[in-house]
């Protein structure tokens, strides 16, 4: 099978980002699925290869379509921890034993990049390929690149032409840099040469440094502004960074809970911060995680130093003032950093919003306009109410509280 840009934890890929609801799939059917359901018949569009209506022939009332359908958005509203709703719906890897190519999209934040990595290290399968690139979800899958790739694997699985398969690395990486991608083949996921680096956020001077903190303090924000940036200083030599990361965050609110937006950004040396073309969005960061901060409870099990992996069975309200650690999952990037060029975390209480100009970027096949994030946001009142997310947040630094980000380094 090949999973090109897939999704396979309903909960934690898809529907509730580190326990946080995603409005993408109420909005996504409305738009997407209603307008063809069965039934729409002659309201539906042609289809120009058969000429017939791609909604089927049966045209019913308003209200007989509206007997024969779910309410997805709310199914998924009711079922906001990680339960059996969720876990019927998402892979079982320990019996996903097929041969396998995982296509994943370093862009993909919120939906299309997740369940690739993780069917890659996570299944039983023997025979399992993983590969990387970026650019828009469907311009791999629909050019020669994809295709031939596509092709050669399943010539080799489903035609037995052992030939067209053979030299295909294990891992597949079109590595991003600022204005493009370098191929590059590797062996396995993350990489093992990886120089796992801790950087420590330093409330004084808003800074990612090397080393410990001496001193204490902590950078406050207010969760409906744009949050606290720590800034690495600028690189000195061409670096990268490619492979999933983590923040562990002592957090404290001024509410019950708090909503961690941790988001990864790289900084030219002008300040202007880089985007990059994603999977559906053109102003996409380097990388972004989420954690509710009552859900911080972690399956030791399951959880790694460079992706903690949260149960999402038992929310843990947080005492207004008192600091709490949290481990923040973020998810897999890439990036090539020219000298000159700067790594940034940002910790926000709201949807990333990229600062720069961005004028009007929007499919008609979505709701809302593109800002930083695509369709994947997270804004339902009904799931972050005022009283517990609307306050302030302070990320605390120093010895005790020894708030840093896991980044994956790549020597040269």
């Amino acid at each position: 099978m090949i999973p090109w840009e897939g999704a396979a934890d309903w909960y934690r890929d898809m529907t509730h980002h580190g326990g946080i609801l995603s409005t993408f799939w109420e909005h996504w059917y409305d738009k997407q699925v209603l307008p063809i359901q069965n039934g729409v018949g002659d309201q539906s569009p042609v289809n120009p290869m058969t000429q017939e209506h791609v909604a089927g022939p049966e045209t019913l009332s308003d209200a007989e379509r509206a007997a024969k359908r779910s309410d997805l958005g709310e199914e998924i509203r009711s079922h906001p921890l990680d339960d059996g709703y969720h876990r019927e719906r998402s892979a079982d890897w320990t019996r996903v034993r097929v041969p396998f190519l995982s296509a994943a999209n370093w862009g993909g934040q919120g939906l299309h990049s997740r369940g690739n990595f993780e069917a890659f290290t996570e299944a039983t399968s023997a025979e399992r390929w993983l590969e990387v690139h970026g650019n828009e979800h469907w311009t791999e899958y629909y050019t020669d690149y994809g295709i031939g790739l596509q092709k050669r694997f399943l010539e080799r699985f489903l035609k037995g032409v052992k030939a067209s398969w053979g030299d295909v690395p294990r891992v597949r990486l079109q590595v991003r840099t600022i204005d493009g991608f370098r191929e590059r083949a590797e062996n396995e996921w993350p990489l093992a040469r990886t120089d796992w680096t801790e950087l420590y956020l330093n409330s004084t001077g808003r800074q990612l440094s090397p080393s410990p903190v001496a001193s204490e303090g902590s950078a406050e924000y207010d969760t409906s502004g744009d949050g606290v940036t720590f800034l690495r200083a600028a690189v000195t030599e061409e670096t990268e960074l490619t492979g999933p990361l983590a923040a562990t965050l002592f957090v404290s609110s001024t509410t019950a809970d708090a909503d961690i937006f941790a988001v990864v950004r790289a900084f030219g040396p002008d300040g202007t911060e880089v985007v990059f073309q994603g999977a559906l969005d053109p102003h996409t960061p380097v990388s972004q995680g989420w954690l509710r901060a009552s859900h911080r409870k972690l399956d030791p099990a399951r959880s790694r130093p460079y992706r903690p992996f949260h149960t999402h069975d038992d929310p843990q309200p947080l005492t207004p003032g008192e600091v709490y650690e949290l481990a923040v999952e973020i998810w897999p990037t890439s990036i090539v950093l020219p000298p000159g060029y700067r790594l940034a975390l940002t910790i926000r209480g709201r949807d990333y919003v990229y600062p720069g100009p961005i004028g009007e970027v929007r499919l008609t096949t979505f709701k809302n306009a593109f800002t930083g994030c695509g369709p994947f946001l997270h804004d339902d009142p009904r799931d972050r109410p005022p009283r517990l997310f609307d306050g302030r947040v302070a990320i605390w630094t120093g010895p005790r509280w020894p708030s840093r980000l896991l980044a994956p380094f790549i020597p040269r």
